[in-house]
Order: structure tokens, then C-alpha cells, then sequence
């Protein structure tokens, strides 16, 4: 592949790039790609995950990862008490540490964040949580959860301007002031809302299936309402917070999202120059006309 100007420059929006915690995910390439960009002078964030590791300490410690699944269908961690600590160990501790040294070998001037760090994410701490467990809904308590809604602006803005490349991790600061999971596509989706930047979501499959099953049913783009709304009803399980964290972003600000293969040689390059499935922003414009009629939105 052609490392097209397309993808990198200064006149380019800002990057955010999210590098999913599946165990078939090496960011190799991914640091690679940005070290290359960042080179021709495009700002950029990288945002990780790292369910996988989190789930190999709990098992190696003897507890058994607890996921459940909304009325919605939107399929996320039950963090209790344990949980929460695990998380905060392995993602900000172990994780990003590792990352951030893999970026600077590589040349790029990373500095590595979790949502705590200087209040950066921020958000209502979801005590109970609706479930679907055995076919009927239940209130489940004690979850250690929260939604990411403010980003320090200040802080995020201050580090680009002085040539870093925030590398954020979960966990994010509660409105309790506890630290609190938050999930790392939404993480990742207002970070790019704040700063009008183009948001990878890197993850182990090629995009969004019509079929989940069928890799030969890829849905390429979404450009309109109607193609989104095909996008929602085709993303299942995890898939379907990715598509949720994209309506987020482009509804919050920004450019364009693309969920795209993590596991390709050039996995960022290949992302911004077509591969997987890209949303626009007017495929999210009723949402926006809606929230404008309705008062919502901030100044």
C-alpha cells in the first residue's frame, strides 16, 4: 500500500485512533502508522482498551469476568469492587505504560494519560445498571461504571500544542470522585468530538457485517440516515458500542468515523484510505436536527 498524503499533514483534522484490546490486536503496526503521520506534522490521540488483559488477570486470580447486556442489547463489563481494581492495575498501570514506550521507540512523543489524570474525562458514575438475565430485566448494583461526557479541554489542547501525542487509557473520574471503568470507544468518541478530529475504531474484524457471521457482507459506508440505521440494526454485541460510540462522536463533532481491521500490516493508513466501514457525519443529521429542535446541545 501507497502511504498516501490523504491520510497525513497538518492541514488535516486531528486524529483519534482507538487500538481495541482483542488478543488477536498487536499494535505494531498501528504505532508504526502513527509515528508516520505524526512525522508529517497531523495531531493525533491514541486511545487503547485492553479487555483481554483485564479478563486474563481476573481469571488468573480466580474470578470469573462478569459481562451483561442491556435492554438495548448493548452487551458491556460488570465492574465491582475487584473488578474496578484489576482495571485500574492493568489499563493505566501495565497497558499504557507498554505503549507509551512502544510509541516513543518508535519516535513519536507520547505521554500516557488515564481519564483520571488532571480530571481529562469526566462523567456520572452509574451505580445500578439495567440487565437482561434470563430473558427478564433486573436493576444489578454496585457496578464501578461510568458514562464520559467532559473532557478537559484545556489539558488535551495544551499537550497537542506542545507536540505530544496523548495516549489515554481508561479508567475516567466520576462526578463522586472515584475513578470508574468507562468503555474506550466512548472514551475515544468524545475526544474526537471535542476536537473536530477523525475517529479510527481499530478492532479485530474488517467493519460492520449486514451479517455477522459473513465478512462478505461488509457494509463500506454509511452516508445517509437510512444506510446508519442499517449500520444499528446489523452490529451486534460488542460491534454495536462501536456504533454507538461513532453516533456519539460525529452527533458530538466530529469529522468522520471508521471502524475498520487492526490486524492488517498498515492498520491506521489503510483505515484513512477506505478500508472498513466509514459513517459520515450526515449520516447522523436527523439525530443533530433533532437535538437542536428538542434544546439540547452546549454552547
Amino acid at each position: 500500500m501507497s502511504e498516501s498524503n490523504a491520510a497525513v499533514g497538518p492541514d488535516q483534522p486531528p486524529l483519534v485512533v482507538k487500538i481495541g484490546g482483542a488478543r488477536a490486536v498487536d499494535p505494531a503496526g498501528v504505532i508504526e502508522d502513527v509515528a508516520h503521520i505524526v512525522a508529517a506534522g497531523r495531531e493525533a490521540v491514541v486511545v487503547h482498551g485492553g479487555s483481554t488483559a483485564v479478563d486474563d488477570t481476573l481469571e488468573a486470580m480466580g474470578k470469573e469476568p462478569e459481562y451483561v447486556t442491556t435492554p438495548s442489547g448493548v452487551s458491556g463489563r460488570f465492574t465491582d469492587d475487584e473488578t474496578l481494581e484489576v482495571f485500574e492495575m492493568v489499563l493505566p498501570g501495565k497497558l499504557n505504560t507498554e505503549l507509551v514506550t512502544e510509541l516513543r521507540a518508535a519516535g513519536v512523543n507520547a505521554v500516557g494519560l488515564s481519564g483520571v489524570d488532571g480530571g481529562l474525562v469526566t462523567g456520572p458514575r452509574k451505580s445500578a445498571v439495567r440487565i437482561v438475565e434470563d430473558g427478564k430485566k433486573k436493576i444489578r448494583r454496585g457496578d464501578h461504571a461510568g458514562t464520559p461526557e467532559s473532557v478537559n479541554a484545556d489539558l488535551l489542547q495544551s499537550l497537542l500544542a506542545d507536540g505530544y501525542v496523548p495516549t489515554v487509557s481508561p479508567p475516567m473520574l466520576a462526578d463522586d470522585g472515584t475513578a470508574a471503568n468507562a468503555d474506550a470507544d466512548r472514551v475515544a468518541a468524545l475526544l474526537a468530538a471535542e476536537l473536530g478530529a477523525e475517529l479510527v475504531l481499530l478492532t479485530d474484524v474488517e467493519g460492520v457485517y449486514e451479517d455477522p457471521d459473513d465478512p462478505a457482507t461488509l457494509i463500506d459506508e454509511a452516508s445517509t440516515p437510512a444506510a446508519f440505521a442499517a449500520v444499528e440494526d446489523a452490529a451486534e454485541g460488542f460491534m454495536s458500542r462501536k456504533v454507538h460510540a461513532a453516533k456519539e462522536a460525529l452527533t458530538g463533532g466530529a469529522e468522520s468515523v471508521v471502524v475498520s481491521d487492526a490486524t492488517l500490516r498498515k492498520p491506521l493508513l489503510a483505515a484513512l484510505e477506505g478500508h472498513g466501514t466509514w459513517i459520515s457525519k450526515e449520516a447522523v443529521a436527523d439525530d443533530d436536527a433533532a437535538t437542536t429542535a428538542n434544546g439540547g446541545g452546549s454552547a
